[in-house]
């Protein structure tokens, strides 16, 4: 549900809190549909299980797994995840 959100976001700023694969959790600011960075080729990443948005903090594009995402800050509303 909060990928959908994050994928909805249409190019705005959003924060994005996720446990990463050492288990430890992350916030990153960022923004979907950027492409001025871009180098060329294919990403090859599964859309499916992953979300690759830019890092403004980073200067640099990131992966984020769909199914660790615990919250979404979009337009200064946070929406949490279900812990059930």
């Amino acid at each position: 549900m909060l990928d959908e959100l994050l994928l909805a976001s249409a190019g705005r700023f959003v924060s994005v809190t996720f446990r990463k694969r050492d288990n430890s959790s992350r916030v990153m600011h960022g923004r979907l549909g950027v492409t001025r960075y871009l180098k060329g080729g294919v990403s090859t990443l599964n859309p499916e299980t992953y979300i690759t948005l830019y890092d403004t903090v980073s200067k640099g594009y990131r992966a984020v797994n769909r199914g660790t995402i615990q919250s979404v800050t979009l337009g200064g509303v946070t929406h949490v995840a279900d812990t059930n």
